[in-house]
């Protein structure tokens, strides 16, 4: 069975989060809190990267305006805003990773070149956020896993001690879709860790190719929403 479109979201969520800290000097490009613990430890130890860390929040924000108002646009137009969103995420992912190949490594986070990777990365991230809030809010978060983590945490506990009848097979369910989206989150850490230390910059490469299935199977759930289902 092929993965659905949330499920490829969230190994890209685990693995840009992953390659971006390993590459770019702390840099978290789609959990934007983490950045904020960073940029405290950066002051206190004297790293680089506290410019890209501190423009992350306000690149994240804008970007999810910007994203919005598209998708409100194209509504409006009848057009997909799922695929247009995930087109411009599968941009941006292009362009981070022609900029880290081409620039890469970054032993300094604050230099020129490693910002402008740094803010391209975050905005695709933006991108897949304002994407799954927009178009997928009933699947669970790509890229932040507390929540999700603390849900199945409790589905588990609620199955223990018994379930009732009436609501047993949408937990059930539900902690399924949740454990799919934390492992695939894993995984993706997983994966960008093992490559990046093993082809360095060149580990940004595999993101694009994830992003383009997602488009993808998301383009077969528009053309055919029975047969196709992207996880919602």
């Amino acid at each position: 069975m092929k993965p659905s479109v949330p499920t490829l979201l969230s190994f890209n969520g685990g693995y840009l989060d992953t390659a971006g800290y390993l590459a770019l000097q702390g840099l978290f490009t789609a959990h934007i809190t983490g950045n904020f613990v960073t940029i405290g430890a950066a002051l206190v130890f004297g790293t680089s990267g506290v410019v890209a860390k501190l423009l992350a929040l306000p690149v994240f924000c804008a970007v999810i305006i910007i994203s919005r108002l598209a998708s409100l646009t194209i509504v409006g137009r009848r057009l997909s805003g799922l695929e247009t969103l995930l087109s411009l995420q599968l941009i941006l992912l292009l362009i981070g990773a022609g900029l880290a190949v081409w620039w890469g490594p970054f032993v300094n986070g604050d230099t020129g070149p490693a910002i402008l990777t740094g803010m391209t990365l975050v905005s695709a991230m933006a991108v897949q956020n304002a994407a799954h809030r927009v178009h997928q809010s009933a699947s669970p978060p790509t890229t932040l896993m507390t929540g999700t983590t603390t849900q199945i945490m409790i589905d588990i506990a609620d199955t223990i001690h018994g379930l009732p009848e009436e609501t047993g097979d949408a937990t059930r369910a539900r902690l399924r879709r949740m454990s799919v989206a934390v492992m695939s989150f894993a995984g993706g850490a997983a994966v960008a860790a093992l490559l990046f230390s093993n082809i360095a910059s060149w580990c940004f490469a595999l993101p694009p190719l994830v992003s383009l299935l997602a488009w993808i199977f998301a383009k077969s759930a528009a053309a055919n929403p029975v047969a196709a289902p992207t996880g919602r």
